[in-house]
Parts: C-alpha cells; structure tokens; sequence
C-alpha cells in the first residue's frame, strides 16, 4: 500500500475525471490510472465505473472513500507529530492558502499574533483553490484559508471543517492611474478600447470577476492572462491596461495614488475570506491559532 494511491483515489473522487485528477497530482495520465488499478487490485475490488461520462465511484468506492480521507488524516498527523516528538519542537501549523491571501494577508497575521503563541512554527502552501481544497480534505494541511462569493460554487464539502469568516474584500476594477487618465478608461463611462488583464478563466478570481462583468457589453481587449494576482498587478502597474484586484493586493498603491479604480460599487465583487480547519484534530498551538486569526 502507497499513501499516494489514496491520494490519488481521494482526488479522482473529487474530480471525477482522470485527466484533471492527474494534473493536480502532478502525473501522467498513464501513471495515475496504473495507480488507482494498483490500489484496487490491493483491495481486490472496482473502486471506479469507467463506463460512464463523467467516471462514477462505484458502491465500493463510496464505502472506501471516507476510510481513505480519514486514513489519509491520521497518518499524516501522527508523521508530524512523532517528528515534531522527535526534534523536540513545536509542530508545524499548516496552512493551505491561495497565493494572493498567503502575500496580502496571512504573512502580516502570523506577524503579528507570533508573540502571543510561544515557537509558532508555520508552514504554507500556496496554490490554486482546488489545491489547497485537497490538501485539506486529505490530511496534508491543518488550516484553509481562502475567498468565497455567494455566485461561485465551493469546490470541496465545507460542511465537513469547522468555518470561521474572518473577513470581507473587495475586488475592485484598478488600473495605474496616470495610464488610465491618458486612456480614458472608465468601466462607468467607456469611450474607447480598454486594455485588459485577465485571470485564467478556470481559476476562481477569474470566475468571480467573469460573474460581476455578467451579460454587460465592455470595450475590454484581452492583452494578458495569468492565474497568479502578483504577476497580473505588475502588469497593470506597468500602466498595460485595467485588472481586476483585491483591494488588500493595492492598497498601499492607492493611498500613495500610484493606482485608481475605474469603475464604480456596480464593477466591485465582495468576497467572504473563510478560514476552515478539522478542530478536533487540531493540537493545543492550532486551537491557539484558530482563535487569534
């Protein structure tokens, strides 16, 4: 048995579909079907109907997949414990963050509660949402921390975590302003073509952003696209066109006036920053932390 083969069967559960599943596990296709077939040949039963579209757990599958969330979550608890034992520290409080909250807010958080919790050892992971969803689901982190909007469906079963909404953003429709004066650009008032940065449309700031510009007919050419919200703020700071940005992301760049919004409160998304953790399986430096973010 490789913990690997349940991670791999927890993701596929998820995703249903081998292609996508493999990408988030950083495999060829080939690779994770030889896997998920190993770990059904271990069981000795079908855990996955491949006859349909999309694939289907079969009613073994359903019964073996909380065992194998839950089998996932102990062994990687106990592994950070007994070396946690070992070395005689602290464990490590492991947080699964999209990028743009592990720079513009949980680095600054951590800074200031460090003295109130005695050797608070952190560890991030910063990645795309349905990343870090996995990795809560499977065990590999303690923490989740990341943006939800009431139009956007969550991608993994919040009912499962303790939830805490520790915040609300705004995203707001920015650009640099000297470039946005010379432009012209305005989302309120368009007279022209407005360059545009864009999020990958599969991620979830670009499905927030695709949600708040809905059926409305804008001037916007594409010139950029990116998944990450630091590379596409370099973009608009270098005066390429309008981004769509958390106000957290730009706010020193608009109080010094480096950056302003181009769009009035019906251009803005409000976003919820939730916080979700198994409380149970917290340790007393995690119930800590729980309760200063």
């Amino acid at each position: 048995m490789d913990i690997n083969w349940l991670r791999d069967f927890t993701c596929l559960a998820r995703t249903l579909n081998f292609t996508r599943a493999a990408e988030e596990r950083n495999i060829t296709q080939s690779a994770f079907s030889r896997r998920i077939k190993s770990l059904e040949n271990w069981l000795g039963t079908p855990l996955i109907k491949r006859s349909t579209y999309p694939v289907q757990l079969s009613e073994a599958g359903q019964q073996f997949l909380p065992v194998a969330l839950e089998t996932i979550s102990n062994l990687t608890d106990v592994r950070q414990t007994l070396r946690a034992q070992q070395q005689g520290i602290t464990a490590f409080q492991r947080f699964a963050v999209l990028h743009t909250i592990s720079v513009n807010y949980l680095t600054r958080r951590i800074a200031e509660f460090e003295h109130l919790i005695p050797n608070l050892r952190v560890r991030v992971y910063s990645d795309n949402l349905r990343t870090c969803c996995q990795l809560l689901s499977d065990g590999t982190c303690d923490f989740l921390l990341y943006y939800r909007h009431k139009d956007v469906q969550p991608v993994f079963e919040e009912v499962q975590f303790a939830r805490k909404d520790i915040g609300v953003e705004r995203m707001l429709p920015v650009a640099q302003s000297t470039a946005a004066k010379e432009g012209g650009w305005s989302l309120d008032a368009p007279v022209g073509a407005i360059p545009y940065l864009g999020y990958d449309p599969s991620s979830f700031l670009g499905t927030v952003v695709d949600q708040t510009i809905g059926g409305r007919m804008l001037p916007l050419t594409l010139r950029y696209m990116d998944a990450l919200t630091e590379a596409i703020k370099r973009r608009m700071l270098s005066g390429s066109g309008i981004a769509w940005l958390p106000e957290g992301a730009v706010a020193a760049e608009m109080e010094a006036g480096e950056v302003q919004c181009v769009g009035g409160p019906d251009w803005q998304a409000s976003l919820t920053l939730s916080l979700f953790c198994s409380y149970d399986r917290l340790d007393e430096t995690g119930r800590k932390v729980w309760n200063a973010l």
